[in-house]
């Protein structure tokens, strides 16, 4: 078989071959890629046109009109040429770039694509002996009939390439418009950029717009981690001092990690202005914190106005109120009687609920009850730091707690939970140990706070309380070494027998009773 046979089979079954690739093509696409789909179709609409024209082609040529067959002919090589440089795009930048982790904005895909359907439309034409130059002399002067009637879009379409040429701007930024709007660059098209708010809405800004305007990247700083800047505002009364404010919101902002807060730099609090002519009761604070994912921002403020307020609460120091509040007290103040009648007998169900006070009097029970401090806890934040000191223990009245353990290797793990009513921090308050665990509120929790100064002169009085108390505490302690080790039943008994004599020692020691 000579090589003009060959060359006619090949070019009248080259529709075969390139239907082939077309099969494998969409197959892989839709395998793992199927959000790319979209440019398939204009591939598959450039080869049933080939297909077509391949067939008018040879059903001129059986009708012996030569002229219009061959014009066929070469319309059907270019698209035939179109269909192919399509595949070997979507294959390129839908399939093998992906793959390597490469991203390529569709802008640049479609430059490429662009010049390459330029490169083989010259080619197929020298090679049918068509003089290229013609063709392009005609499309100058098309073209510059369609540049006068369409500069607004053209413009556009150059915003877009400058965009991609200078680098200012890529998809996955977030930005903030003259307008006020923010969202997300999703994609960088000729004509315009979409930007996607975190209300669920899509900005089309014309690309020319965008160059002319100025526009704020979000949380981006040359050799930095992504993150940006967010405040959270609150008020406390003129009573406290600005420095004890802020100490005691630093220290709950660093007691443990908050979600998608920068670790540097940490969030800490400022205080930010005085009374303002002279009309305001009170002094402006901050919390500032760096936020790492910006799509998530109000969330992450109501985290932190959690750890706000429940460190002022811990402290003591309420949010300041209106300096034009009326408030009204009955003469005899009964309620405000009520009001702390109501909250000591909250203490006291949640401390009678604990088989650790069973062996205490009535009176002493009281007197435990009056020397227990309010200490709430939100979600997420650390209560305890294993091997931190302090002489208290938390009773915890609601909500539920975890207990964790930090290994050699620095990661931390879980041993138990606690659900309320419950009791946690013994050790530092009756043997004056650092803390075994951290302990990290699961959810939002109550607990009291007892220090040794609320107890020793109970333990003092009657000192008999030290071994009751030092069985109850071995079996808690042994019940914690079980979860994280797993001991049978004869070696735990042993060791919680060693583990309250112990315990007792460390008690009498703690408080001078021996």
């Amino acid at each position: 078989m000579d090589i003009a046979r060959l060359h006619h089979l090949a070019v009248t079954w080259m529709f075969v071959l390139v239907g082939g690739a077309l099969t494998i093509v969409a197959y892989l696409l839709n395998r793992f890629a199927p959000k790319r789909r979209r440019r398939l179709r204009r591939v598959v609409f450039l080869y049933g046109m080939y297909v077509a024209v391949f067939a008018l082609a040879l059903a001129l040529s059986e009708l012996r009109a030569a002229t219009w067959a061959g014009r066929m002919h070469l319309t059907a090589e270019l698209l035939e040429a179109f269909t192919i440089v399509g595949l070997g795009g979507i294959f390129t930048f839908d399939l093998v770039l992906p793959a390597l982790k490469v991203e390529i904005v569709s802008i640049t895909s479609d430059i490429a694509i662009g010049l390459a359907y330029i490169v083989t439309s010259i080619s197929v034409m020298h090679a049918a002996g068509v003089d290229p130059s013609s063709v392009v002399a005609t499309s100058a002067v098309v073209s510059g009939i369609l540049a006068l009637s369409l500069q607004t879009t053209l413009g556009n379409i150059l915003g877009g390439v400058a965009l991609q040429l200078d680098g200012s701007i890529h998809v996955g930024d977030w930005i903030a418009l003259e307008n006020g709007r923010s969202g997300k660059v999703k994609e960088i098209r000729w004509r315009h950029t979409v930007v996607e708010t975190r209300d669920w809405d899509t900005i089309i800004v014309p690309n020319a717009s965008l160059l002319a305007s100025n526009i704020t990247i979000l949380g981006k700083r040359d050799g930095m981690p992504l993150q940006h800047r967010m405040w959270v505002y609150f008020n406390v009364d003129f009573r406290y001092p600005p420095q004890t404010v802020i100490n005691v919101i630093n220290d709950a902002l660093g007691a443990a990690p908050i979600a998608r807060v920068a670790a540097e730099p940490k969030a800490h609090a400022i205080c930010m202005d005085f009374a303002k002519d002279n009309r305001d009761s009170f002094a402006y604070y901050a919390v500032r914190y760096w936020l790492t994912d910006i799509a998530v921002d109000d969330p992450t403020s109501s985290i932190v106005r959690t750890r706000v307020y429940a460190a002022l609460k811990r402290a003591g120091i309420p949010l300041a109120r209106p300096a034009s509040q009326i408030f009204f007290t009955s003469a005899d103040e009964s309620e405000e009687v009520r009001r702390l009648e109501r909250h000591k007998e909250k203490r006291g169900v949640a401390i009678r609920a604990l088989d650790l006070f069973n062996s205490l009097t009535p009176d002493e029970l009281a007197l435990v009850i009056d020397h227990v401090h309010y200490a709430p806890f939100a979600a997420g934040e650390t209560i305890t730091k294993q091997g931190a000191v302090a002489h208290w223990l938390y009773i915890l009245a609601s909500g539920s707690v975890e207990i964790r353990t930090r290994l050699a290797s620095g990661e931390a793990k879980a041993v138990a939970t606690l659900e309320s009513p419950n009791f946690f921090g013994e050790a530092g308050m009756m043997t004056g140990e650092p803390r075994g665990a951290d302990v990290i509120a699961v959810s939002d929790v109550e607990c009291y706070r007892l220090e040794k100064s609320g107890f020793e002169t109970i333990i003092r009085e009657r000192p008999e309380i030290a071994a009751v108390m030092s069985v109850v505490l071995a079996k808690r302690r042994m019940e914690l070494v079980d979860a994280r080790e797993g001991l049978d039943a004869d070696t735990r008994k042993a060791r919680e027998s060693v583990e309250q004599e112990r315990i007792l020692g460390r008690i009498q020691g703690f408080f001078g009773l021996s």
